[in-house]
C-alpha cells in the first residue's frame, strides 16, 4: 500500500502565482516572467501559442501519476509515460527535448512558479503535485526563450488557490499491474479570510507493466499566501519527493516481439535501480513601490541520486572510467528581482517588467564501481569524485504596447550567461586531474504582433532567437573515452518564427498555428550505452510544422475536444559521429535530410464527452501517433499506432460529503505499441513498450464544512 510521509519533512518550492483566497484588493501576483494568462479567454490577447489545462481535465477520471494524462491535449506537445518511473517522463515541445535519455531537456519547467529545470537546463516534473492543481499552462514558440537556456517551450502547473471554507478531501484509486495511489488534502482561509492554506500529501505505489518496474513515490506539499502592510503579499511553498523505482531499461525490437514486458538482461543482471530525496523551500513577496510594483522570489531545495546502471565491470577495467553507480548530492537556488509598471505610453495602454536572474546549481558527483568481486548490482570501489558548479546569471525585459485599439504589439529581449565548473578530486597515476570549466552566453531577443480582428477573434506572428547549453551530464562523457568534461560541446542556436489565429466565441474555442526553428549546431546523441550517454554538435537542422486545437459543445450533454500536430524535424547537413562510445574519431555519417529521431510526424488526441445527467459523465479519447525514428541514421523506426480510451464517473452528495467515483479503460482494443524510445541507444535497444488494455477505479472524497 501506498505510505504518506510526515509533512516535517516536506521543505520546498515557493509559488510567484496567484495563491490567496478571493478578496477585495486585487491581485497581481499572476505575472512571472512573459505573459500568463489569469483567465482562458486573455489567450486572446497574447501574441504567442499558449494552452491552458484546467483542473477539470487535469483530475477526471485520470490515474493522476504523471503529467503525460494532461498534455496530450495540448498541440505541438509530445509526452510520453516510458513505464519507468526511474527516467522520469520524455516531453518535446515541437521537436525540441526529444533526445533526452532521463529527465527532460529543452523545455522550461516550472512548478507554482519554482523552476524545475536546472540552470543549466536538464528539468524534472515528479514533483508535481497534481492533486493541488489549479492549470497547467504552456507556451510555445519564440516566446519561450524570454525564460532563459534551454527553451523550447515552456510548461507550467499551478496549485489552486485555497477555498472559502475549510475543506478535508482525499482519494484514492487502483488499476492494473498493482497501481495504487492515495492523496489527502487539508485547506482553508486564514487571517481574516485574506489568506490561506494548503496541506496536500500522495503516495504512488506500482508493480508495472513491465518486468523490473516496480516504483514506489511519496509527496507532500505546505503552502501559505496572505497579504502584509499597507499593500504587500506574500506566498510561501515547501515540499518534498521520496521515490524508488526499477529501471527495466529498453528492449530490440525481436525482444519486444517476443515479450514486450521484458526487462533487459542488463536490468536484471545489474539490478538496476534509481532513488531521489528533494526537498525545496521557496518564498515570494510583491509590494507597491511608488509607481509600480516590485517582486521578489527567492528558493532553494536538495535533490540527492542514487542509480545503478548496467555497465559491464570489463568496461570498467579502463582506469578512465567513472563506474557504474551514480551518487549525486546536489543543492540549488535562485533569486529573481522584478520590477513592473502599467500605465500608458502616447495615451495607449502600455506595461514593462525589467528584472534578473540569478541560478545555481552545486553537485557532489560520486562514482562507484556497481560490482564486487562477482556479485553485481552492488556499490564498489570508488571511481569518481568531483564537485561541479553551474550558475546562470540573466538580464530580461519585456513590454507591450497597445499601439491601436485592435493592435498590440510585444518585444522582449533576455541576456544570459551559463557558467560550468567542474574541481576533479579522483586523482590517482592513472586518473588525470580533470578539472575544467566552460561558458556560454548569449541575448535572445523576440518580438510579437497581434491583431483583434473581432471581440472573439485575434491573429498574431511574432519571432525570435533562442539558445541551449549542454547540461551537465551532457559534458561529463567525452566520445574518445577519455576522462574530463566534454568542452567541445557548444551551444545550439535557434532562429524561431511563428504565426497563428485564435477564436474564443461560445462554447468554441479554436487556435491554429505555423511555426519553423533552425538550429545551427544542434545537440545530438553520438551514443547512449547502458544508460550513459555522450554527445556531439550536429550542423544545422530545421523543425516546421502546425498545430491545430479545437474544442467546443454540440448542445449542453455533448462536448467534443481535439488537438493535432504536423512536424516535420530533419537535419539539413550531413554529419559525423561516433557509432558507439568510446571512439577517438566519428566513423559514422547521418546523412542531410534524415528525420531528428523520436519524433513522429503526425500527432492528434480527440475527445468526445457525453454528459448523460447533471452528475454523470462519459467520454471516449483517441490518440494517434505516426512512426518515430529512434536512430539518426532512420534504419530504427517505431510504428505508428491508435489506441481508444473509455472512462466514466458520477459525482453525489451525502450530508456534508462530495464523492466523485470514476472508472476508465485504457487501450481499450489492446493495441501493441511502442510508448517511447531511447534514442541513439548503441545496443539496440531502442524501445519502451506501452502497456496493452488497463483499468482504473477511483473515488474521491471532500468534507466541506458549513
Amino acid at each position: 500500500m501506498p505510505r504518506f510521509p510526515a509533512f516535517c519533512a516536506c521543505l520546498a518550492a515557493f509559488v510567484p502565482q496567484s495563491y490567496a483566497v478571493e478578496r477585495t484588493r486585487p491581485q497581481t501576483l499572476d505575472t512571472v516572467v512573459v505573459t500568463a494568462t489569469r483567465g482562458e479567454d486573455d489567450a486572446l490577447d497574447v501574441p504567442a501559442a499558449i494552452d491552458r489545462i484546467d483542473a477539470e481535465a487535469i483530475r477526471r477520471a485520470q490515474p493522476r501519476v504523471d503529467l503525460s494524462e494532461s498534455l496530450q491535449r495540448v498541440p505541438g506537445v509530445m509526452a510520453r509515460d516510458r513505464q519507468n518511473q526511474a527516467q522520469d517522463l520524455q516531453i518535446s515541445v515541437r521537436g525540441f527535448g526529444t533526445r533526452a535519455s532521463f529527465g527532460v531537456r529543452g523545455v522550461r519547467l516550472y512548478t507554482d512558479g519554482i523552476p524545475a529545470t536546472m540552470p543549466d537546463g536538464q528539468g524534472q516534473v515528479s514533483h508535481f503535485a497534481l492533486e493541488a492543481a489549479e492549470r497547467i499552462e504552456v507556451l510555445r514558440g519564440p516566446f519561450s526563450a524570454l525564460y532563459g537556456n534551454s527553451s523550447g517551450g515552456v510548461i507550467q502547473s499551478f496549485s489552486a488557490p485555497p477555498p472559502l471554507q475549510p475543506e478535508l478531501a482525499a482519494g484514492f484509486a487502483a488499476g492494473s499491474d498493482g497501481l495504487r495511489r492515495g492523496s489527502i488534502s487539508w485547506r482553508g482561509p486564514w487571517q481574516g479570510g485574506q489568506g490561506g492554506y494548503r496541506l496536500d500529501a500522495g503516495a504512488l505505489a506500482d508493480d508495472g507493466y513491465r518486468d523490473h518496474s516496480r516504483a514506489r513515490r511519496d509527496s507532500a506539499q505546505l503552502a501559505l499566501g496572505g497579504m502584509f502592510g499597507a499593500d504587500g503579499e506574500f506566498r510561501v511553498i515547501a515540499n518534498a519527493l521520496d521515490l524508488e523505482a526499477d529501471d527495466p531499461q529498453g528492449l530490440t525490437r525481436e525482444q519486444v516481439e517476443a515479450d514486450p514486458r521484458a526487462a533487459s538482461e542488463g536490468a536484471l543482471r545489474f539490478d538496476t535501480r534509481k532513488t531521489v530525496r528533494q526537498q525545496q523551500l521557496g518564498a515570494r513577496v510583491e509590494h507597491g513601490a511608488g509607481i509600480g510594483r516590485l517582486g521578489l522570489t527567492a528558493y532553494g531545495g536538495g535533490r540527492d541520486t542514487v542509480q545503478f546502471l548496467s555497465v559491464p565491470p570489463a568496461s570498467q577495467a579502463n582506469p578512465l572510467s567513472g563506474g557504474g553507480v551514480i551518487d549525486l548530492d546536489r543543492s540549488y537556488g535562485g533569486i529573481d528581482a522584478r520590477w513592473q509598471w502599467q500605465g500608458q505610453l502616447a495615451a495607449r495602454p502600455f506595461s514593462v517588467a525589467v528584472g534578473a536572474e540569478y541560478q545555481s546549481s552545486d553537485e557532489h558527483r560520486l562514482g562507484y564501481e556497481n560490482f564486487v568481486g562477482a556479485q553485481l548490482g552492488v556499490r564498489g570501489a570508488l571511481r569518481r569524485d568531483e564537485r561541479d558548479r553551474v550558475a546562470a546569471y540573466d538580464q530580461y525585459l519585456q513590454a507591450d504596447w497597445a499601439i491601436a485599439p485592435r493592435w498590440r504589439v510585444d518585444l522582449g529581449v533576455r541576456r544570459s550567461r551559463v557558467a560550468f565548473r567542474s574541481r576533479d578530486a579522483y586523482i590517482t597515476s592513472d586518473n588525470p586531474d580533470d578539472s575544467g570549466r566552460v561558458e556560454y552566453a548569449r541575448t535572445t531577443p523576440v518580438a510579437g504582433v497581434l491583431f483583434h480582428a473581432a471581440e472573439w477573434l485575434s491573429l498574431y506572428a511574432n519571432a525570435g532567437k533562442g539558445f541551449e547549453t549542454p547540461t551537465f551530464n551532457e559534458l561529463s562523457y567525452r566520445s574518445d573515452g577519455l576522462s574530463g568534461l566534454n568542452t567541445a560541446l557548444l551551444a545550439a542556436r535557434s532562429e524561431n518564427v511563428e504565426a497563428g489565429v485564435r477564436a474564443r466565441r461560445g462554447d468554441i474555442r479554436f487556435g491554429f498555428a505555423l511555426f519553423r526553428s533552425d538550429t545551427e549546431d544542434e545537440l545530438v546523441v553520438a551514443a547512449n550505452q547502458g544508460g550513459r550517454s555522450t554527445f556531439a554538435n550536429a550542423a544545422r537542422s530545421r523543425r516546421q510544422g502546425a498545430e491545430l486545437s479545437w474544442s467546443g459543445a454540440w448542445s449542453p450533454r455533448w462536448r467534443y475536444g481535439l488537438a493535432y500536430t504536423w512536424l516535420d524535424a530533419r537535419y539539413r547537413d550531413a554529419f559525423a559521429v561516433c557509432g558507439a562510445a568510446p571512439c577517438a574519431t566519428p566513423d559514422s555519417m547521418v546523412a542531410a535530410g534524415n528525420r531528428i529521431p523520436g519524433l513522429p510526424r503526425h500527432n492528434g488526441w480527440a475527445e468526445l464527452r457525453w454528459l448523460a445527467a447533471d452528475d454523470y459523465d462519459f467520454a471516449i479519447e483517441a490518440r494517434g501517433i505516426g512512426r518515430v525514428y529512434a536512430d539518426d541514421a532512420n534504419t530504427a523506426p517505431a510504428p505508428g499506432y491508435v489506441s481508444f480510451d473509455l472512462s466514466a464517473q458520477r459525482r453525489w452528495r451525502i450530508g456534508g460529503f462530495e464523492f466523485v467515483g470514476f472508472a476508465r479503460i485504457d487501450n481499450l482494443f489492446d493495441r501493441d505499441a511502442v510508448g517511447s524510445v531511447i534514442v541513439n541507444e548503441s545496443n539496440g535497444r531502442y524501445f519502451e513498450p506501452a502497456p496493452g488494455r488497463r483499468w482504473l477505479l477511483g473515488l474521491d472524497i471532500k468534507a466541506v464544512r458549513r
